[in-house]
């Protein structure tokens, strides 16, 4: 019987939702255990609809006097991640606490962290691009020519795998040059090709033997590759 009131009561108190973000970001917006708890409380009295719960109201919930939480309250005003508004009812004038500013701060964070993690992988796709090219010049890329790779990925917004894709084309077509690459990305990006299976249609198209030559093998035994000249097409 005590067990059944027990549950009872435990459903009639309800649940209050709390974002994980804030579990798992709040030490990095400039919050302590102590400050957090206290957001939590006051999320939950504002969703029971006590939006503005008194020092006294959130001690009894805390193992905090009431001047302490008034003290902590105050700092949380003061770093902008709590907010008291004001309003008015038939005249009268009424007070509530917006945690709008705890949100705006956690979107923030994240936000910050994903353009953080977008760039670590831009910049790491780049790093992975100097070093292919490398191994497939047989030699560290200069000046100019690191230029012109960053100039594709930062300016042209050509993709770091069809970046990778004309480069073998131009291995295929025994024509390494910069220039050669350059070429090709441009003319796949007036066609709208964005994949590398696209990319590699294309190719094969332009190796076919009404534009080629089929592979020969010569008076010496050695076998012909042939190749499309995208410089002169």
């Amino acid at each position: 019987m005590n067990n059944t009131k027990a549950w009872h009561q435990w459903m009639e108190e309800g649940n209050v939702s709390v974002p994980l973000v804030l579990l798992k970001y709040y030490p990095l917006i400039g919050l302590n255990e102590e400050e957090c708890m206290m957001l939590i409380h006051i999320h939950s009295f504002i969703e029971k609809g006590n939006t503005f719960p008194t020092p006294d109201e959130l001690a009894q919930r805390m193992t905090l006097t009431s001047s302490a939480c008034f003290s902590v309250i105050q700092k949380l005003l003061k770093k902008g991640l709590l907010e008291i508004g004001e309003s008015s009812v038939k005249e009268v004038r009424q007070e509530s606490y917006s945690l709008v500013p705890l949100w705006n701060k956690l979107i923030n964070k994240l936000e910050r962290d994903n353009q953080q993690e977008q760039m670590a992988e831009t910049m790491q796709s780049q790093t992975d691009l100097y070093t292919l090219f490398e191994q497939e010049f047989g030699r560290p890329l200069s000046p100019l020519e690191c230029e012109t790779l960053a100039m594709w990925v930062d300016q042209d917004h050509q993709s770091p795998i069809l970046i990778k894709a004309a480069l073998r084309e131009a291995v295929i077509s025994n024509k390494l040059n910069f220039r050669y690459i350059d070429r090709i990305l441009f003319e796949w990006k007036k066609q709208g090709i964005q994949t590398v299976d696209q990319a590699k249609k294309q190719g094969e198209k332009f190796r076919q033997p009404k534009k080629l030559e089929r592979d020969q093998v010569s008076a010496g035994g050695t076998k012909k590759v042939p190749f499309y000249n995208w410089l002169e097409k």
